[in-house]
């Protein structure tokens, strides 16, 4: 993500606004200008129509350019806020699993949304400031050096002391404001987790304990802001007392030059008021500093979230090691297979040790076995959710490393095992993945994950409202709904974990059914704790410790697999194992 870039884009309604205001920042400068010379002419007895006109003029010119400078830079602001968040989420989304899963969601969302905000805007504002403060302050030392330049380093004194006080705050309140964000994020993931797991928080009667820990949270994020409002309320005052002292040395300096005649009244007038006008852009310009130094604390944090790995990034590197290797003929036979394939999540912890094995184009298969076998992160290494260490996967004799994520993924369907689901209709949710799904389609899908019959019960049916992660449904329902969702899209291969984790008997007999139909379409490889889901299934590979230790029928594994027929004695006993 190049946040310079996304600035560039906008650099033409910068230049106007910072243009404005220069442009006002000019009127003001001649203001105390011509009013030297009304004095002037009025000591003089001359017409006074011309300035009190130039004056107006001024006036009106200078409000006109703040309004247009203030509307045109918040306009930039916006935009580049806008330009920020939409390339941030789509790196997100884009974003590789391992990755992501590393990062803590709520500071997710504090990077995404509030950062953003800060970044962006204040940059962009704080630039602008900078620019028409540091122009006022030329143009007015300018102006006082050619009315008294004596007075004028009386002024440069005192001011400079006070401004060497306020660059160190300034500095100090990018530090402070950089734990800011860092405590305000901590809090963001604290708060997500307990919101995440509001039941299991109340069966577990720890409110009072997770109350605390979030006030724990809060209080350092508190303590850091405290810090920053600290420094920042600092910078006003420093330059104030500049500025008095400096006014005071002025006045009383310049009057006793006055009484002697050493200067004229209406230059002491005009180098007042460019005194006073110089207050203003000098304590711009440092809150704009301080500004600029929280949004450079922002700025490192969206960058940082930026700069995640992406799945297109690894796609257009391809897979060094599979450059060379030539590919051999396509199996036509095989809908998925694995060929000596490895991965691990660290190293010298491999998950998977060269599993291989193959599927059908169609028919059910089902992968079995204790946890920690490996059993989903073969469903991941097959959607590219991650890659393996070494070893093939391919689809339809192809390659899955040479494929596009796009046409992979629209020829795998995945049914995770928590179902998830996303506030909206229950229509939205069903056609996720295939907006464009007609009624025949949504009818077949609903009718294969038995949940036609259901749908018929709701007064407002597809279009019914559900909440967040599909509140409103059960788990079985999620889990069906999940699996309709996943044959409206009309895959080559459907994956199914755990699908019947949340399904009662009567249901888990007709989803049964309902597999072994889509069985007849296109591959399905299920993973089942439950075997009475897979007994009927084509063929079952076991899996131990990472590794294929066996493949057969459900009868065939009974009689020549150990851990099968362990796992098939605890769930239906010894009698009935052979079902």
């Amino acid at each position: 993500m190049n946040l310079r870039e996304i600035v560039r884009r906008h650099q033409a309604l910068l230049i106007l606004g910072i243009g404005m205001g220069l442009v006002g920042a000019a009127a003001t400068l001649a203001q105390p200008w011509m009013l030297g010379q009304l004095i002037e002419a009025v000591s003089l007895d001359k017409s006074v129509v011309w300035p009190i006109t130039f004056i107006a003029l001024f006036f009106i010119t200078d409000a006109a350019m703040s309004a247009g400078h203030t509307y045109v830079i918040g306009r930039a602001g916006e935009s580049i806020v806008f330009d920020a968040r939409r390339i941030l989420g789509g790196r997100l989304l884009r974003s590789r699993i391992p990755h992501f899963a590393r990062l803590e969601h709520g500071d997710i969302f504090s990077r995404t949304v509030s950062d953003t905000s800060i970044a962006c805007l204040v940059i962009a504002q704080a630039l602008a400031q900078m620019v028409t403060s540091v122009f006022m302050l030329v143009g007015g030392i300018i102006l006082m050096a050619m009315l008294d330049w004596l007075l004028l380093l009386a002024t440069i004194g005192c001011l400079g002391l006070a401004s060497v006080v306020a660059l160190l705050l300034a500095r100090q309140v990018r530090v402070a404001a950089l734990k800011n964000r860092e405590n305000v994020g901590a809090f963001g993931s604290g708060l997500q987790r307990v919101l995440g797991a509001l039941t299991t928080v109340k069966a577990s009667r720890a409110e009072e304990r997770e109350t605390e820990e979030l006030a724990r949270l809060a209080q350092k994020a508190r303590r850091s802001g405290i810090r920053v409002t600290g420094f920042s309320a600092l910078l006003t005052p420093t330059m104030n007392v500049g500025t008095q002292l400096s006014l005071a040395v002025v006045i009383s300096w310049g009057m006793a030059r006055v009484a002697t005649g050493d200067m004229p009244p209406a230059d002491l007038t005009s180098f007042v008021m460019y005194l006073f006008y110089l207050v203003s852009p000098l304590v711009m310009l440092f809150m704009s500093i301080g500004q600029a130094q929280q949004g450079r604390a922002a700025v490192q944090r969206v960058l940082e979230l930026g700069a995640i790995p992406q799945e297109e990034e690894e796609e257009r590197a391809g897979n060094p090691a599979k450059r060379d290797v030539r590919e051999p003929a396509a199996t036509s036979g095989s809908a998925v297979s694995f060929e000596r394939v490895s991965f691990g999540y660290h190293e010298d912890v491999p998950v998977l040790r060269e599993v291989s094995f193959s599927l059908p184009r169609k028919g059910l298969t089902a992968i079995v076995g204790p946890s920690g076998a490996g059993k989903t992160t073969t469903f991941q290494l097959i959607e590219r959710f991650l890659s393996p260490d070494s070893g093939t996967i391919r689809i339809a004799g192809r390659d899955i490393a040479g494929l596009r994520l796009g046409e992979l993924r629209s020829q795998v369907g995945y049914v995770e095992q928590d179902a998830p689901m996303m506030r909206g209709t229950i229509r939205e949710n069903l056609t996720y993945a295939n907006p464009s799904a007609d009624a025949a389609d949504v009818a077949r899908a609903l009718r294969l994950a038995s949940l036609d019959s259901f749908l018929g019960e709701l007064p407002q049916g597809l279009d019914t409202d559900l909440g967040e992660r599909g509140a409103g449904l059960s788990g079985g329902q999620r889990q069906r709904l999940a699996i309709a969702r996943t044959l409206l899209q009309r895959p080559d291969v459907i994956l199914l974990d755990e699908v019947t984790a949340h399904l009662d008997s009567d249901t888990e007999a007709a989803l049964r059914d309902a597999m072994l139909e889509a069985a007849g379409e296109c591959a399905v490889l299920a993973i089942a704790h439950r075997l009475s889901t897979i007994v009927r299934a084509d063929r079952i590979i076991v899996m131990e410790e990472g590794r294929v230790r066996a493949t057969g029928t459900h009868r065939e594994l009974i009689e020549s697999d150990e851990v099968y027929r362990r796992l098939a004695h605890q769930q239906f006993g010894a009698e009935d194992a052979l079902i």
